[in-house]
């Protein structure tokens, strides 16, 4: 049985609220808005504002949403999810800063066209909000549904990155 690589974590306080952000060995592991559907137990985890991929994540927050930077470039720790949640937050990470696209073209993108619900339930899981953008993906007709950090969150994120008219 492979174990769990050891995590640290920080507090990150951003226009939208407080967050928690987690790293391993591997990378940048987790960026959760306090309060939000999903969020681990982080029993067991050092807290570090120090380490340097919180250190170089909370950097490039601070610049996104300051509006000076429209993409990430962190290492990612992603193997907390299964293979076929790691394919789609994969195919969420090709999602252009002010693009989206729908559960239905993101099912065909990622080989499975009849996975929507699917699909929808990988999104809801991705352990690294913004960064792997699953706020760009939209409902039917383009329609504002689904985001584990509350809708709210989801439009002031499109609306930022110039989706959304504010």
């Amino acid at each position: 049985m492979e174990t769990k690589p050891d995590r640290v974590c920080a507090r990150y306080e951003s226009p939208l609220g407080g967050m928690l952000l987690a790293a391993t060995d591997r990378g940048l592991a987790g960026v959760w808005f306090l309060g939000q559907r999903h969020m681990p137990d982080t029993r067991g985890w050092r807290e570090d504002a120090a380490h340097p991929v919180l250190r170089a994540a909370m950097a490039q927050l601070r610049a996104y949403f300051a509006g000076e930077r429209t993409g990430f470039d962190l290492p990612l720790d992603l193997q907390g999810g299964t293979p076929f949640q790691q394919g789609v937050w994969q195919a969420l990470r090709a999602i252009p800063p002010g693009g989206t696209t729908s559960y239905g073209q993101l099912a065909r993108q990622v080989g499975k066209p009849q996975a929507a619900r699917a699909i929808g339930a990988a999104v809801g899981r991705n352990p690294v909000s913004i960064i792997v953008p699953c706020h760009r993906v939209l409902g039917t007709g383009g329609s504002l549904t689904g985001y584990a950090g509350g809708l709210e969150r989801k439009t002031a994120l499109l609306q930022l990155e110039g989706v959304l008219a504010h």
